[in-house]
Order: C-alpha cells, then sequence, then structure tokens
C-alpha cells in the first residue's frame, strides 16, 4: 500500500456550497493525506456568487469549470462534478478523491467511488446532511479547519503584558458528559483490538470508531476544537 505522502488526489470542489475563504486550510489538510494531482472547482462563473473564489484560483492553481445554471432553483455543478469525477476513475490517475461540498447529492458518488476502492474524503460545513458524511472514509468539518487557523494567528499575534499565557502543557479543553452508547462503543472497540496484556493502540481504536460510527467521530472533533 501507498504511503500517505505518496496518495494521488483529484481535488473537486462544489464552488456554490463552499465559502471561499476556507481554502487555505482546506488545502493544508488534504496535504497531510496526499498530493492533490487534479484541482478542480465548478460553478457558474458569470455570477457574482462565486467571484470571491477567483483569486484563490490563481494562487493555488485550480482549475475552474464552467457549468451554466440551465433552469431556476437547480445546481448544475453536481451533475458536472460527478460526470467528471467517474471519467478520472475510469482513467485510474489517482487513489483517492477529495469531494468538497456541503451537498447531499454527492452521497451516491462518494459510495460509488469506494466500491472502486478508492479513498473518499469529504470537506464540508457542519450543516452537512448525514448520509454524505457516512459515505465517506473521512469527512471534515471546514469550521474546525477555521478554528485551527485562528489558534495559529493567535499564536503568531505578539501578546500584551497584562495577558495570561496558559502553558502548553496544560489542557484547557472541557468535554461533555459521554452517554452510555458512546462509553460502549469506546469499551468495545478496546476490547476487539487489545493484545493479549489487554493493551491497545489508540491510533487503531480511533480507526475503527471512525468506521464504526463516524458522526460520533465529528462530534468528538467539533468539542476539542
Amino acid at each position: 500500500m501507498k504511503e500517505k505522502e505518496d496518495l494521488r488526489l483529484a481535488v473537486l470542489i462544489d464552488a456554490d456550497n463552499i465559502p471561499y475563504g476556507y481554502i487555505n486550510g482546506m488545502l493544508d489538510e488534504i496535504a497531510k493525506i496526499g498530493i492533490p494531482t487534479i484541482k478542480r472547482i465548478y460553478g457558474d462563473w458569470t455570477k457574482d456568487t462565486v467571484k470571491g473564489w477567483k483569486p484563490a484560483l490563481l494562487e493555488h492553481a485550480i482549475t475552474p469549470v464552467q457549468q451554466y445554471s440551465y433552469t431556476t432553483g437547480k445546481n448544475a455543478t453536481d451533475s458536472a462534478m460527478i460526470i467528471d469525477a467517474m471519467d478520472i476513475l475510469h482513467n485510474q490517475n489517482v487513489d483517492g478523491f477529495c469531494l468538497v461540498s456541503s451537498d447531499s447529492d454527492f452521497t451516491r458518488l462518494a459510495t460509488r467511488l469506494r466500491e472502486s476502492g478508492m479513498l473518499v474524503v469529504g470537506i464540508g460545513e457542519r450543516k452537512t446532511p448525514s448520509p454524505f458524511i457516512v459515505a465517506c472514509d473521512k469527512f471534515i468539518y471546514i469550521e474546525i479547519i477555521a478554528k485551527s487557523e485562528n489558534r495559529v494567528k493567535e499564536k503568531e499575534t505578539p501578546q500584551n503584558n497584562n495577558t495570561k499565557v496558559v502553558p502548553e502543557n496544560v489542557s484547557t479543553v472541557q468535554f461533555e458528559s459521554i452517554d452510555k452508547e458512546t462509553l460502549k462503543l469506546l469499551k468495545n472497540t478496546v476490547e476487539d483490538l487489545a493484545d493479549d496484556s489487554g493493551w491497545a493502540f489508540l491510533g487503531d481504536v480511533g480507526n475503527l470508531i471512525m468506521k464504526r460510527n463516524p458522526i460520533l467521530t465529528l462530534e468528538i472533533m467539533v468539542i476539542r476544537n
């Protein structure tokens, strides 16, 4: 199996459903997974609603795909993305896909790509319907990406003399109470992965929980961030 840094990814962005302000953080997250060898963004570029994307396209070498809206109230970019994704799949030029959208219409596409052995990563807002989230191998909330960027900016900002600095080794995260169902999932997962001594690797536990309950994993990430 290829190492993560060698994975070739096709990044397909739905400009109608994703704010352009998150582009830097999204590409940073994608770079942690693999190499974005194909970067395309779909939208009706004659509309003012997507004009904010244009500077980002030049900066990050993202190829815009023009798709006119044939009728009012219908998102024509969905079909264009799906057709391109299937063309890329059959050309076998990539190892996985990153579908950037909050639209549940891509649920079947994500499922189909996974059936073909492709890694599928979804990126979208918290409003993204759960069927699309579950259909992906991994799903990333752009709000979490934004919070991570803000924390980096805060660290880079010079501190006022009167500002209290919390040491990095001190945790300030307050978790909500865990319900019985979540505790049962954690317990069963650890038991399934534990060796003869009763210990299990934390990374393996996290990966299995993500497969068994992707929604729960995202909720934990939201609390953590």
